[in-house]
């Protein structure tokens, strides 16, 4: 069976340069590969003879005499076999390579330069600290460069050298039939450098722990979970990269009165039985210090006070929030004769118009006796 053309069977023009070659070639080793069409013959036909197109192609002297004389002009096992040594055989590793490098995770050398990681910091803080900002020193681990090696990982008189598994490239390169995959060094983890001796000091790191005493703003209304950011303070970077950045992750320490829902607090107000039958005033804390509120006569188990302002103001808020009081009206308890007995005789009262000074228990008798009424 005759030969097609080759820029017919890569789909390219006469005058295409190597980098559309490259590309066409690409697409057709995708599709065509025998690992991705099990059981299919035509496919790994057509693989072979975009294959050896590609290596044409990519060989200017080959190309020449293949623009010239045709077929003929060229031996079509040329660069076919691993040993060859042909120019066309090591582009198409290149090409061939980059495919599955993408597609197993390879690729090109990471840089030896690196970021160091961000950290992050728990620092717990109470209300009033949230509420007004404060400024605390938190001391945290941390990672000095080694005075000994002067951060190079080396002996003190010896110095990092070039990795002799990927010659510094800090990649090496797998062949396996078709294969060509580029891995990261398994010496030297891709930094391309290889450290002899290493220093004692450091175990070869470069860098040894310490501790660091830091200062951080806490600004007026962070709530629990809110993050400030510390540039730089993380973890340092590697081979001269820079640190990454410190997050101190706020939490609000449990108020013995005030619970906080966004920019508003709320408290639970407890009442005398007394006060709540006949009114008066009662003085709250608030977080600015101390306010007075006056309770009605008559006034029930659930009731909510609110005193606008007195909450917290928020990070991103114009205004503060608000306080909310809710009513808790407290039974008597250690009571002495005396007390049971004025109790006695007070219910007894009431209990002769219960409809009128007990009106929600009446209410309530109503709907459970319309509830058990067949």
């Amino acid at each position: 069976m005759a030969k097609r053309d080759y820029y017919e069977v890569l789909g390219v023009d006469r005058d295409a340069d190597e980098e559309a070659i490259k590309k066409a070639f690409r697409k057709l080793a995708m599709k065509h590969h025998p690992d991705r069409n099990h059981g299919n013959p035509q496919a790994e036909e057509l693989f072979k003879e975009a294959k050896e197109a590609y290596e044409v192609l990519t060989d200017e002297q080959k190309r020449a005499a293949y623009d010239r004389f045709g077929h003929a002009g060229v031996n079509p096992s040329a660069g076919a076999g691993p040993g060859s040594g042909g120019r066309g055989f090591e582009n198409f590793a290149d090409a061939f390579g980059d495919i599955f490098s993408d597609i197993f995770g390879g690729g090109r050398a990471r840089s030896s330069v690196q970021r160091g990681a961000d950290l992050r910091y728990n620092l717990e803080i109470t209300l009033e600290q949230a509420a007004r900002g404060t400024e605390t020193k938190i001391r945290i681990p941390t990672a000095e460069v080694c005075t000994a090696c002067s951060g190079t990982g080396a002996k003190p008189g010896t110095q990092p050298q070039t990795c002799p598994t990927c010659e510094g490239h800090g990649q090496v390169r797998m062949q396996q039939g078709f294969f060509s995959i580029q891995q990261t060094c398994p010496r030297c983890h891709g930094s391309g450098k290889h450290i002899p001796e290493p220093c004692r000091t450091c175990s070869g790191a470069g860098h040894v722990k310490a501790h660091k005493t830091l200062s951080v703003r806490i600004p007026t209304g962070v709530d629990e979970g809110d993050r400030i950011r510390l540039a730089g303070e993380g973890e340092p970077g590697m081979r001269g990269g820079t640190p990454g950045d410190l997050y101190v992750q706020i939490h609000v320490r449990q108020h013995p009165v005030f619970s906080r829902d966004h920019d508003d607090l709320h408290c639970e107000m407890p009442v005398s039985f007394v006060t709540a039958a006949l009114g008066g005033d009662i003085e709250i804390p608030t977080l600015d210090g101390s306010a007075k509120i006056k309770v009605p006569s008559e006034t029930q188990t659930g009731k909510v006070f609110r005193l606008r302002g007195k909450g917290i103001k928020g990070i991103r808020s114009s205004s503060p929030g608000d306080l909310f009081c809710h009513v808790a009206i407290e039974t008597p308890v250690n009571l002495t004769a005396r007390h049971k007995e004025l109790l006695r005789e007070f219910d007894a009262v009431t209990q002769k118009d219960s409809e009128r000074h007990n009106p929600r228990a009446k209410s309530w008798m109503d709907r459970v006796r319309e509830f058990f009424t067949p």
